[in-house]
């Protein structure tokens, strides 16, 4: 019974700490990474804030033409009404094609 202990602390000495394995396989992952140079950073920065830039920008139209669309159309006027739910049955329709889609 004496060595079935033995062997059983030996077992619960040998487990390493999951918090303490967790992070050297950590630090051996962060070793294998091929970091990019200055110039290939600021490129790739360049490129991310020019992305925004103009998704803002596209964004930005974008609500502000619905929002023209929808105060024309609370303020009664048939002709942006029927614009109105034309621009809304085209964007469900393309809701609906690309849920439809096939994944390639």
């Amino acid at each position: 019974m004496l060595y079935a202990e033995v062997l059983v602390s030996r077992t619960k000495v040998a487990k390493e700490n999951a918090i303490v394995a967790y992070i050297r396989s950590t630090r051996a992952e962060v070793r294998k990474v091929r970091w990019p140079t200055l110039e290939q950073g600021w490129a790739m920065t360049q490129i991310v804030l020019a992305v925004t830039v103009v998704m803002a920008i596209f964004l930005g139209v974008l609500d502000f033409g619905f929002g023209w669309l929808l105060g024309q159309v609370i303020a009664g006027n048939v002709i942006f009404m029927i614009v109105g739910a034309v621009v809304s049955a085209v964007l469900i329709g393309a809701v609906y094609l690309l849920g439809q889609a096939k994944e390639v």
